[in-house]
């Protein structure tokens, strides 16, 4: 399944510092029986979101319109836990293109690759910086440009580098994922095939 092309974001970001996001808060277990990939935005943060009722918490970040956009600036070690798929599903299809984190858990990483997020891992003192400019400006902009590796606060113009394996980072690019690059490639693997 192809995903959206990722080469250049800048847009306001959403801020969630809490520390050690696993995946089963990211999007609950009960919520894993679909097969369709779609829909799993309604569930991000579940537990967080809404009460028992179903009624949104006012003091969730996700439910403060003073905050938007599509990055998400998060705290160290986000994404641990169980290795499942859905919860980068649930961020993809809630419209986030990017997580910012000082620390991402290895499996989560690689799943946000596989499904098109962009996992930007910065430095603490970084992090700290985006955090504290966004709870001075919600509106203040960040801004992903994978071609050249980067990440910068538009509003004072500080920056630090990300490091992105070259073959994903070609994924990220195009809009594939793996199944994608194959069949974009059909014509060479067969041209291979037929000299051996």
């Amino acid at each position: 399944m192809a995903y959206d092309k990722f080469t250049t974001l800048q847009d306001t970001a959403v801020p969630l510092p809490a520390e050690n996001v696993d995946t089963d808060q990211i999007i609950p277990a009960r919520f894993l029986k679909a097969t369709e990939r779609e829909g799993f935005g309604d569930n991000l943060f579940r537990d967080w979101r809404y009460d028992t009722e179903g009624n949104p918490k006012k003091d969730f970040v996700l439910n403060d319109d003073t905050y938007s956009g599509k990055i998400l600036v998060a705290g160290k070690n986000f994404g641990s836990g169980s290795s499942r798929e859905h919860a980068v599903w649930a961020i993809y299809d809630y419209g986030f293109r990017c997580v910012v984190s000082s620390f991402f858990a290895d499996i989560f990483k690689n799943n946000c690759l596989n499904i098109g997020v962009l996992p930007v891992t910065v430095s603490p003192e970084f992090i700290d910086k985006l955090f504290e400019a966004i709870e001075a400006d919600p509106k203040v902009e960040i801004k992903v440009d994978l071609p050249s590796q980067t990440i910068t606060l538009v509003s004072t113009a500080e920056s630090e580098s990300f490091e992105i394996n070259e073959y994903k980072k070609q994924n990220m690019q195009n809009g594939f994922d793996d199944i994608d690059y194959l069949l974009n490639i059909s014509d060479e693997i067969e041209a291979f095939e037929k000299t051996r």
